[in-house]
């Protein structure tokens, strides 16, 4: 789970983006009209986003209580990266009417996104079943939810890459040119970063990727090659012995691809698709009559 300070700063800042001056239409309610309302799941999905929807209803609460309304309790029926299906309730609502139409849009704006992702994560995992290779996410999030993003990618059974630009070492195509040659890149991040980092650089053709080998990258992200160079690049690898790397494949990743390149012989598969490919998963709350 994430610090809470994030989910924190999240959700204020949804719920102020949505509420501005205040909820005009949920103000028609009288004040102590409690409900309890029922969260419903249309279609089957990874759940995933729970400590946000909770953070909603408790910074909405902690108003309530200056405005002589009650509190909204939540009462969950599943965690974080189960599998729910079609028509099931997610977890019920109880307290005040008001509280809930206020918080309702935002809370499950977080959990339609999120478990979108985890659910577009889980079916990517599913094809790598079985094999040593583990999928990676990327930096192609939602601006302001990258942290929120890797942690239901986690929830949909993947792992997350770098977290951004200060955690990693990622010497791609643009960097090779702006240093000179993969080389210069190479020796140059290896005698101003930590020790403790690993470096990785972007390969295009073999020869780039024997350059890359001769100046001990740790790890190769092979992009956009088809599967019968790969199996080059597994073997050029393979027969280096004065140093291995670890080796990433990225690019024109798809469900199709996913069960033949687990037997190739790399160790990650990395993809943006999993976090801005997302489809938003179906979520609806009803009130109890």
């Amino acid at each position: 789970m994430l610090p809470y300070a994030i989910i924190q700063s999240q959700v204020t800042q949804a719920l102020a983006e949505d509420i501005g001056s205040g909820d005009i239409t949920a103000a028609i309610i009288p004040k102590n009209n409690h409900a309890a309302a029922h969260l419903i799941c249309r279609e089957n999905a990874v759940l995933c986003g729970k400590a946000w929807f909770n953070e909603v209803f408790q910074q909405l609460n902690q108003q309530s209580i200056y405005e002589q309304e009650t509190s909204v309790n939540i009462d969950w029926h599943f965690a974080d990266g189960d599998s729910i299906t079609e028509d099931q309730c997610i977890c019920t609502l109880t307290g005040s009417a008001r509280t809930i139409l206020t918080g309702e849009r935002t809370a499950m704006n977080f959990l339609q996104t999120l478990s979108g992702t985890a659910t577009v994560t889980a079916s990517y995992v599913k094809h790598l079943q079985g094999s040593h290779v583990k999928l990676l996410d990327t930096r192609k999030t939602i601006p302001g939810l990258r942290e929120a993003q890797k942690y239901a990618v986690s929830c949909g059974g993947a792992y997350n890459h770098r977290h951004g630009l200060f955690d990693g070492i990622l010497i791609k195509e643009n960097h090779i040119m702006a240093a000179g040659s993969i080389t210069k890149a190479i020796k140059t991040a290896r005698d101003t970063s930590p020790h403790t980092l690993k470096i990785e650089v972007e390969i295009e053709t073999l020869e780039e990727l024997q350059e890359a080998l001769q100046a001990e990258a740790d790890i190769l992200l092979l992009d956009n090659m088809d599967n019968e160079m790969l199996k080059q690049a597994v073997s050029l690898n393979r027969s280096y012995e004065q140093h291995q790397a670890k080796l990433e494949v990225s690019g024109n990743i798809t469900h199709e691809r996913l069960k033949s390149l687990a037997d190739i012989g790399i160790d990650y598969i990395s993809t943006g698709a999993i976090t801005k490919h997302l489809q938003a998963i179906d979520f609806s709350l009803r009130f109890e009559k």
